[in-house]
């Protein structure tokens, strides 16, 4: 990685910071004037409008319509240290991204009320400035991180009106009348506004947010195929390359799945879960640095991100030399049934928690007719023994956030009804740790989970994950194909 130069600049209003043991300790005049011209125009002129234009605008216009007559606030998000001058991957906050379909960090959505509605305006930082220097001697400027869109630009991309975020907080703290702000990701504009901002208020502002998601449009559909067509075919390349995880380590997989993500997407929706053998009892392992081992199964649960960020979220418990053994298939069997009850109860009309009431049914039946607890099952459901071996809920809402929607209400998620277009995972799970001396010991060290994403349709329910097989001796098929 280069090493950026960061004198101060020449007749910048504030100095660009230098970098301590830089070895270029200044800038001669002559430099500095030299590379403030000899550049072409790249000013892009037949940009069009995002695909979610539309969508993005009505989400606005809904936004409005709930808080009437007051400012709204929502940023993006600041760059964040990883190491000394190194910063993580940036992404956007969901819900301004959600809002404008912008990506950028600093960005912050203002939206000032109106007679009969708002007027929006996109608050971005402009393109690098060449009369100072900052293009080549910041940091963050586009000689180091790579062009950004002028604000012109901007304004044609996303069909918002552009400003200088630069002048914001000055704008924000002069501002009077109610203001609400999307809290926790950027301290400067909370600061601006900290005397104008309840956090009771701003806090119905994210609720609603997170609602709005609830129900996607299709535009959110179409790009959660996306991401679920990808995910397809990275567990299809994690498959092709067991030999090579066998002779390595769960790296070795979580590292071919993450070549599938950036090539077609974004990113991963999140840590992918490479667990192998008895790693797959442990619900988010992710340092992925265990032995693969040919008689034992890998649970592998992991999502690509499209560059809209929706992500998926599929899990499949796969044997790892290709075939379950007879212990390992009762199991899968039993957890493909469950999951089977609860796709059943996804349609519309009925509650969120049919599905994980469903699946929790199955197995806690299957636990008591292997000895493992006594029933009867209306019992063990009752006080919750199952949970022992079960342990999480049987799946949540997907979009945006793996775990979408997260804040909002309880009457509208868990305790809600299901209607077309939401989208939610269907995971139920069965883990018996290697350490549970209540199981007999050939149970010890198996977790199994099969996870896949449902859309709720008019008259039932989709499997968007359908592309990868299901079935105990589907998998087998499956695998025995790809391995060739």
């Amino acid at each position: 990685m280069s090493e950026e130069l960061n004198p101060e600049a020449p007749e910048a209003e504030e100095p660009i910071k230098q970098r301590k043991n830089g070895l270029y300790p200044g800038v001669s005049d002559e430099l500095a004037e030299n590379m403030k011209s000899g550049w072409a125009d790249t000013e892009l002129h037949d940009l069009r409008p995002i695909a979610q234009a539309a969508e993005t605008a009505a989400r606005r216009a809904a936004l409005s319509a709930r808080f009437p007559g007051e400012r709204l606030v929502v940023p993006a998000g600041n760059l964040k240290t990883r190491s000394n001058d190194t910063e993580y991957a940036f992404r956007a906050s969901v819900e301004y991204a959600y809002l404008t379909g912008n990506q950028t960090e600093d960005g912050v959505l203002v939206m000032e009320p109106k007679a009969g509605g708002y007027d929006a305006t996109l608050y971005l930082l402009p393109r690098s400035d060449r009369e100072n220097g900052e293009f080549w001697l910041d940091g963050q400027g586009e000689l180091w991180v790579g062009r950004r869109h002028s604000l012109t630009e901007a304004e044609k991309h996303y069909g918002i009106p552009a400003s200088d975020v630069r002048e914001l907080t000055d704008k924000l703290a002069e501002a009077t009348g109610p203001v609400r702000v999307v809290r926790g990701y950027d301290a400067g504009v909370e600061a601006a506004l900290t005397d104008k901002v309840t956090a009771e208020r701003d806090d119905e502002l994210k609720v609603f947010l997170s609602e709005a998601r609830v129900v996607k449009d299709a535009f959110e559909i179409g790009e959660l195929q996306k991401a679920v067509d990808s995910t397809v075919r990275g567990f299809e390349d994690v498959v092709k390359v067991l030999d090579k995880a066998e002779a390595t380590s769960e790296r070795y997989i979580e590292g071919t799945f993450f070549l599938r993500a950036r090539v077609e997407g974004n990113d991963i929706g999140y840590g992918s879960i490479c667990a192998a053998g008895p790693h797959a009892c442990t619900l988010h392992w992710v340092r992925n640095d265990g032995a693969v081992r040919s008689g034992d199964l890998l649970l592998l649960d992991a999502g690509v991100e499209t560059h809209t960020y929706y992500t998926a979220d599929v899990t499949r418990t796969l044997p790892i030399n290709g075939t379950y053994n007879e212990l390992q298939r009762k199991i899968y069997d039993a957890v493909y049934e469950a999951q089977e009850a609860g796709i059943a109860a996804v349609k519309p009309g009925g509650k969120f928690r049919d599905f994980h009431d469903a699946a929790q049914r199955v197995l806690a039946a299957k636990l008591v007719e292997w000895g493992l607890v006594e029933g009867p099952v209306e019992r063990v459901l009752e006080l919750g023994l199952q949970r022992r071996w079960t342990l999480h809920g049987t799946g949540h809402m997907l979009g945006m956030d793996v775990h979408d929607c997260a804040v909002a209400r309880t009457e509208s998620y868990v305790n809600g009804t299901l209607e077309p277009g939401m989208v939610l995972t269907v995971e139920p799970g069965l883990y018996f740790q290697a350490d549970d001396l209540t199981v007999p010991e050939e149970y010890r060290g198996i977790g199994v989970r099969i996870e896949d994403d449902i859309l709720v349709t008019e008259d039932g329910n989709k499997n968007l994950s359908a592309g990868l097989p299901r079935k105990a001796d589907e998998v087998e098929a499956w695998m025995a194909r790809l391995k060739g």
